[in-house]
Order: structure tokens, then sequence, then C-alpha cells
């Protein structure tokens, strides 16, 4: 089984016009058009110069949410899951994405049980974190459960902090024994038998990282958590991310790997 974080190919889709008009939890200045298409065609450029052979797919006018490609479903180099979004607005997203996911996947399977979100779903190797959250329902996950069983794989369904969109929000895989954390996810004791590397105060959404084969996607305007991360000896390749932000959106988000 090949290491959580390695990957040779990647599905991505193109930003919809109706972006502006996507999930966030509170007012003020929205994303634009330019600014997330300007974010995403360098989030792809970024998979690229890391090894990935990236594809992309077309924009969903009718899902504004789409381009968050990560939730609708799990992908692995064994098989593709199908998740049950947990935003109503979003529910469609994994059926229009189904097509893709068959013609790349011999195995696929789809939750037909309760909600999920990809972006509550953590693989850390050894087993993979399910947790539960306004989106990820215990329904679903004890059903995705089955399902990645089903596909050779462990996993432990866990709680995200209270007022966290996404598990994946407040944290992401460094290396095989290292994650970062917010200070508030790694009290509660779900990362045992790893290192963890927590963001610095005030620096809660640099959390939301990505390690792509030898570089770790981060987010831009987080110096402290940038440093403490080059320090340990971690490769860094630093993303504007600030219009994605604006959605309630990380860069875990616009991809699913393999």
């Amino acid at each position: 089984m090949t290491a959580p974080f390695e990957f040779t190919r990647a599905l991505v889709r193109a930003p919809s016009k109706s972006v502006i008009r996507g999930l966030r939890a509170h007012r003020g200045e929205g994303p634009t058009h330019q600014g997330v298409l300007r974010e995403h065609r360098a989030y792809v450029a970024a998979l690229a110069e890391a090894g990935v052979t990236v594809e992309i797919l077309p924009a969903l006018e009718a899902f504004p949410d789409s381009v968050f490609i990560e939730d609708p479903a799990l992908v692995f180099p064994e098989g593709a899951i199908l998740l049950r979004p947990g935003a109503p607005s979003r529910l469609g997203e994994a059926d229009a994405l189904a097509p893709a996911l068959t013609a790349r996947f011999e195995e696929t399977q789809a939750l037909d049980i309760g909600f999920a979100d990809g972006g509550d779903v953590i693989n850390l190797g050894d087993r993979i974190l399910i947790g539960l959250s306004s989106r990820t329902n215990e329904a679903g996950a004890k059903r995705l459960s089955a399902l990645l069983s089903k596909l050779g794989r462990k996993a432990e369904i866990v709680a995200t902090p209270s007022g966290v969109l996404h598990f994946k929000s407040d944290c992401a895989l460094v290396d095989h024994e290292t994650v970062l954390s917010t200070q508030r996810l790694a009290a509660s004791g779900v990362f045992r038998g790893l290192r963890v590397i927590e963001t610095a105060p005030g620096e809660e959404q640099a959390a939301n990282a990505l390690r792509i084969n030898g570089d770790l996607l981060l987010a831009a305007g987080f110096p402290r958590t940038a440093e403490t991360l080059t320090d340990a000896g971690v490769r860094i390749v630093p993303l504007a991310a600030k219009e994605i932000a604006r959605i309630d959106a990380g860069l875990s988000c616009m991809s699913l790997r393999w």
C-alpha cells in the first residue's frame, strides 16, 4: 500500500461562475469568480509541479460548491466511494461526479445511509479518521466505515471540534508520523502515536494544508506556522487561498488524489 501522501493522479473541477454563491458560515466579503479561478489555476499548477497528472472536469453551474470536489467522494488506488454531502445544496454533486469515477476506477461504491463529506475524512496510513460534524452524521460515518473496510481500510470515528466545519479544516497529514493540527483538535487526543505540529495562535486556517509527494501545500499568509514547519524540515509550497477561504474552504478540498 502506498503512503497516504504519495499520488500520481488527481481529479479537479473547474470553478463555476456560481461559486460566488457558495456556502459560508459568516457574512462579509465573498469571493469573486476570477479570484477563485486564479487560486484554482495556481493549485493545479502546484499539483503538476509535485509530479501529479491532473485532469480537469468542467464546471457545474448548478452546484456553486462543486469546485470542492473532495467532499462528494473518496478515492484510493483500489477504488472510489461516492458520498452523500451533508449540505442539501450539495446532494446532487455525487451523482454528477459518478461517471468520471466509474470511468477511472474498477470498483466504485456509494454511500446510501446518512451523510458524510470528504472534508471530514483523513487518511493517516494505518487508519482513516472520520470526523463527526454538521456535515457528517453518525449513520453516515458508520456506513462509510463499512465501505472502507471492503477496500481493506480501517476506519475510526472521532469528533470534530465544536464550531469547525470539517475535520480537515483543523488538520493535515505532514508525513508518516506527523500531523499539522490546531491546538483545539490536538487536545482531543485523536492523533495518538503521532507527532503533532500545532498551528500558531491566530493561524488556525493554516491547518488545512495538503501533502503531495514531497511538498506540503500551505495557504499563504501564516508566517509563524510556515516557519515552524520549515524548521521541522518540511518543504512548503505557499499558495494563495484567501478567495476560497471566504466560502469556508481550504487547499485539501479542491482535488481527489490517488
